[in-house]
């Protein structure tokens, strides 16, 4: 199972309501963080898909690497994401 679920719930909703003031860095951080322990979020994914694409061009080449290998990893392909992502 997923280490600490708790924690890693807690920090969730934390961010879902901070998300707005992530960085790009702090929201790739944040995906690899839950993508790498296999812990899915999908209200956590949706709010950093919407703003991700929102500051996609502010997105370094490794960011936009590591924000589609965190959803996809997870199995939570967000198309509209990946699209941005992709120009």
């Amino acid at each position: 199972g997923t280490p600490a679920p708790q924690l890693f719930e807690a920090i969730a909703r934390e961010s879902e309501q901070r998300i707005g003031s992530f960085k790009p860095q702090e929201l790739v951080n944040t995906a690899w963080a839950f993508a790498t322990l296999g812990v899915r979020a999908p209200q956590l994914f949706d709010a950093i898909a919407r703003e991700s694409e929102q500051r996609i061009g502010s997105f370094k080449p490794q960011e936009l690497a590591d924000t589609a290998w965190a959803f996809a990893t997870l199995g939570m392909p967000d198309p509209q994401l990946f699209d941005a992502i992709a120009r």
